[in-house]
């Protein structure tokens, strides 16, 4: 019995690890994706919403089905849908398809994370159920902090498409091993209902929630749009709590949120996700295109976030039982703090600061995330148990839907400023030079690709080549010639004419290009200097935010009354 249990328990962990992998797996390869498909930051970033909005909004309503129509066949119809999705992705041609790849990946998602937690936790004995829960906990915790790291691997040896891929042959194996551990054959539950209402509801108010925050910059804060937006949600919040509190068989359990201790573990997941998908989101972006860094290097320079986040989850398991939840909680919030303190301030060409930012981070994300699905599990049992697990993960999605969201738009909006500033500063510095009105505009012509690409220029020394002399030599050569005295010259006297226009445009040549060699060098530094500007600003403005974490430890059990629980 306990060796099947492991068995299951391994194999759910599969499926949970996929499905949360694919959160954050996309962020290291954007940029390559951008390349690739030919789409702007804010295009793609529906790809990665997407998935997280239809996996919040469908977790619970998929995984109660399954617990009517049997939790096995589900799961198995879960994974083949997953992997139908990996194979839209990876081999997509344009943004739309890697959009409806996404979408279907999702719903794969939505049904194998419930019935993974749901089957884990009850293929356990009650002796090791809060065994089970960690495992699954911890798994679906580093599942989603290694995600930039295997991107960067993948991307870097098998392009972008590999990220999606990759998941073909484990999503084979995990249907391979359920087909032969899971009974097909369970009965369906006459007794249970769908909460078609509870469903609706979810998915109005987190679409137009994560909706508001994507296009807020663009629409303006203020618009009927936003502001519409902005009302559908609370709107829909509002009901839905009306909904769940009169339904036999609510989609979201209310008594859940009269613990204190669920109500804190939610607030902490959802706030620990934002923080730490922020990291994961932006700061590959920022090595690959203004520091010009490969996909590999860009992920192995936020691996240590990934390793702290491996090294400090089941440590602080071990550390719950010792401290009790309010020490561990109020650590991990510190820690996450003062990750938040270096991103605001630091110099991220200095890789030391950067590289301590993300220690702290991920030390922080692995201590608080690490105990938090058996502190919302609570003193719940049966099927108050299982849906503790479902909606943390929900919650756990909300988190990293709201950091995409927020901080995507963030990022596009500084990205918008950052570019008028710097052709503002272009167009002034070349203005300013001694050289043609050719030359001039071919400047500024590289500089806008270089904004268009949101990249900052390579370092050059010759902006006029040979080839170009030479047509300029061949130009007021044969300009000369047009002259009446040199119309019927001798070929000696014409030659000597061509010597002295090639020397005098050899010189200009030569004078332009160190003219523009300093001119660039000072666009290159501003553009720098503004695009790294717009990837911190963010950080600046969450940083007030962290300071809310540590408020929420007086939800949890004080020690000796969480330890004389157990």
């Amino acid at each position: 019995m306990l060796k099947k249990t492991t068995k299951l328990v391994g194999t759910m962990s599969i499926g949970i690890f996929l499905c949360m992998l694919d959160t954050t797996v996309m962020n290291i390869a954007l940029p390559a994706i951008q390349t690739g498909l030919s789409v702007s930051l804010e295009q793609l970033s529906w790809a990665l919403n997407l998935y997280t909005i239809l996996f919040a909004t469908l977790t619970i309503p998929l995984g109660r089905l399954a617990d009517i129509h049997g939790r096995s066949r589900f799961y198995i119809l879960g994974l083949g849908l997953f992997l139908v999705g990996s194979l839209f992705s990876g081999l997509a041609g344009n943004v739309a398809w890697l959009i409806v790849g996404r979408g279907i990946q999702s719903v794969g998602a939505a049904i194998v994370f419930p019935a993974s937690m749901t089957i884990g936790i009850q293929s356990a004995p009650m002796e090791k159920r809060t065994s089970a829960i960690a495992i699954l906990g911890v798994t679906q915790g580093l599942a989603a902090a290694m995600g930039p790291t295997i991107g960067g691997i993948v991307t870097q040896f098998f392009s972008w498409r590999g990220i999606f891929l990759i998941n073909v042959p484990f999503t084979l194996l995990a249907l391979v091993l359920c087909w032969r551990l899971l009974d097909r054959h369970e009965r369906k539950q006459t007794a249970e209902h769908l909460d078609i209402w509870g469903s609706v509801l979810s998915m109005m108010m987190l679409f137009s929630l994560t909706l508001l925050l994507v296009k807020g910059s663009d629409w303006g804060w203020l618009s009927y749009r936003c502001l519409g937006l902005g009302l559908l949600s609370l709107v829909a919040l509002a009901t839905f709590v009306v909904v769940e509190s009169r339904v036999k068989q609510p989609m979201v359990p209310l008594a859940l949120f009269k613990d204190k201790q669920f109500v804190g573990a939610a607030i902490v997941t959802v706030m620990s996700g934002i923080f730490l998908v922020a990291l994961l989101v932006l700061m590959p972006s920022f090595f690959t295109k203004v520091q010009g860094k490969g996909e590999l290097l860009a992920a192995l320079m936020i691996t240590p976030a990934s390793l702290m986040i491996f090294m400090w989850s089941p440590l602080s398991g071990l550390l719950l039982a010792k401290v009790g939840p309010r020490a561990v909680i109020l650590m991990g919030s510190l820690a996450m703090i003062g990750g938040y303190v270096v991103l605001s301030q630091m110099n991220p060409n200095a890789y030391w600061q950067v590289c301590m930012a993300a220690v702290l981070v991920g030390a922080g994300y692995g201590i608080v995330i690490g105990p938090i699905t058996v502190l919302a599990a609570g003193d719940f049992t049966g099927s108050l148990l299982t849906a503790s697990q479902s909606v943390i993960g929900v919650f756990r999605q909300i988190g990293t839907s709201l950091a995409v969201a927020i901080f995507v738009s963030a990022l596009s909006t500084n990205l918008v400023t950052a570019k008028t500033n710097i052709w503002t500063f272009a167009q002034n510095r070349v203005e300013a030079l001694t050289v043609t009105a050719k030359v001039k505009s071919d400047t500024l012509i590289q500089v806008k690709h270089q904004l268009k690409t949101e990249t900052t220029p390579h370092q050059q020394t010759t902006f006029i080549n040979k080839a170009k002399a030479q047509r300029l030599i061949r130009q007021n050569y044969q300009q000369a010639l047009r002259q009446p005295r040199l119309a019927q010259a001798s070929v000696t006297t014409k030659r000597t004419v061509y010597q002295q226009v090639s020397r005098t445009v050899t010189q200009q040549v030569a004078q332009d290009n160190r003219v523009l060699t300093t001119a660039v060098a000072t666009i290159k530094r501003e553009t720098k200097d503004q695009l790294t500007l717009a990837f911190i600003r963010p950080y600046r403005l969450a940083l007030p935010f962290t300071f809310l974490m540590p408020l929420t430890v007086f939800l949890f059990r004080k020690r000796r009354d969480y330890l004389s629980r157990k």
